[in-house]
């Protein structure tokens, strides 16, 4: 299953591209996630919590950054998750591109995801897409709150003020959001859902 994102920040490409490959300011980022272990710079471990009305999963996450092309202002990772109680698994690969903009950087994130298990059975295509599409619209404003801090200290405040307000995606927030992406989808428009939308 391949997803499709876009979204701009108010920081420069460089900025942006460090902040990508930052493990403990990035993670804090993702709804749900939590950073366990920093292995080195190109690997680090997290657990990510994601509730499916009744159906809860609690995934170990291992991931590593295969590329980083600072001059092409590119990031390529690749994310193993497991179910600590057996119920399924997720991989993905993740490119990620940073272009200069007037306003500051547009990143362009490109998705390619493949369940097993009962995360196979609950991850349709369409509920997917309309849910990803909401924790990205998150992702994108934490890692603007972030940006957007003058000092280490205030990025820091910022990402865990981010983590506290996010909380792992309901079954409740997943129904909404796929009926809300069918409607959207019956009248031939996309759902809108943050600034920069989705590609």
């Amino acid at each position: 299953m391949k997803l499709e994102h876009a979204f701009e920040v108010p920081a420069s490409p460089e900025a942006t591209l460090r902040l990508l490959v930052d493990a403990e300011r990035v993670v804090p980022c993702m709804p749900g996630a939590e950073l366990t272990e920093v292995v080195d710079d190109r690997h680090w471990k997290a657990r990510m919590t994601v509730k499916l009305g009744p159906v809860g999963m609690d995934f170990l996450n291992d991931v590593t950054l295969v590329e980083v092309d600072e001059a092409n202002g590119h990031v390529k990772m690749e994310a193993t998750g497991r179910d600590t109680r057996g119920k399924g698994g997720a991989n993905a690969t993740i490119d990620a591109s940073v272009v200069g903009t007037e306003g500051g950087t547009r990143v362009q994130m490109a998705t390619d995801v493949h369940f097993s298990g009962q995360a196979a059975q609950l991850g349709r295509p369409s509920v997917v897409q309309d849910v990803s599409s909401k924790m990205v619209g998150q992702f994108a404003e934490c890692l603007k709150g972030q940006l957007a801090a003058a000092t280490p200290e205030e990025a820091a405040q910022a990402a865990q003020q981010a983590q506290a307000a996010q909380k792992p995606i309901s079954g409740f927030a997943l129904f909404i959001a796929a009926v809300k992406g069918a409607i959207a989808r019956l009248f031939g428009r996309a759902p809108k859902t943050h600034e920069g939308g989705s590609a």
